[in-house]
């Protein structure tokens, strides 16, 4: 089998709109905070001039959000509403079933569809030049070519996503994992807001977000190498998110698994 990273990383030397802080404890450094902490929080006293060269082990100190990288937004992103729920209430990235996440996959080109969305149109036209008819559970993959842009302000500006029909013809297919290369599944920011402003439509608002309030799904922001798959199905994801209780989202090292 072989297996291909389609994870950006989190690198706090680039440049991101909620800014990320990644402070690097040495080892040295670090023996030197461990004997502070065995000294007060357990009354255990040691050198660290009898570790070897001096050092333990290096601590890493990150200060960022749970959308920061390769990510997976829970149902609980979308809203505190959750309509397909008896009780109401969207579930959180740790209340997720662990089998969504590693499951048959297959990816739509739409990186020559410029800025903003795709509609269900689009995406059954791809769908039937790929000559694929998706199942319940796949995990479906967009390559919008945002990631030629990462690490850039242009990655958050300039990229492809899906409108509301798009999304909801691919939830009809029983999918509940949808994945983008993109910062987000709905189109950039400034281009959901201007086009509001000049048509007043609120249908225009964020909608592959929005469906997550009638139909439970989650999405996988923020891929890359898509276009290293060397088909557009035939493999697998595995994609589990990082569990963090009561969040919205969690990280995730997302891993397409091609067999040979």
């Amino acid at each position: 089998m072989r297996y291909i990273d389609l994870s950006t990383p989190i690198d706090a030397s680039q440049w991101e709109p909620e800014p990320v802080t990644h402070e690097i404890v040495t080892p040295a450094e670090g023996a030197a905070h461990m004997a502070k902490e065995m000294r007060e929080n357990f009354g255990l006293e040691f050198d660290p001039a009898d570790l070897p060269d001096g050092e333990l082990l290096s601590i890493d100190n990150l200060t960022l959000n749970s959308h920061t990288g390769t990510h997976i937004d829970a149902p609980s992103h979308y809203g505190t509403r959750a309509d397909y729920a008896a009780d109401g209430r969207p579930r959180t990235i740790d209340e997720m079933p662990l089998d969504w996440f590693f499951r048959p996959a297959f990816v739509l080109d739409l990186t020559g569809a410029g800025v903003g969305t795709v509609d269900a149109e689009f995406v059954e036209k791809e769908l039937e030049r790929i000559g694929y008819q998706p199942q319940p559970y796949d995990i479906a993959l967009i390559n919008s070519g945002a990631w030629r842009n990462a690490g850039t302000m242009a990655y958050f500006t300039d990229f492809v996503g899906l409108d509301a029909s798009a999304t909801n013809l691919l939830l009809d297919y029983g999918i509940k994992v949808i994945g983008t290369d993109a910062f987000s599944l709905d189109a950039p920011f400034g281009h959901i807001l201007n086009t509001y402003a000049q048509t007043k439509d609120k249908s225009v608002l964020w909608p592959a977000h929005f469906a997550g309030r009638q139909r439970e799904y989650c999405q996988i922001e923020r891929l890359t190498n898509l276009d290293m798959l060397p088909q557009p199905y035939g493999f697998k994801v595995a994609a589990f998110p990082v569990k963090i209780t009561g969040a919205g989202a969690g990280w995730s090292r997302a891993v397409a698994i091609v067999e040979e």
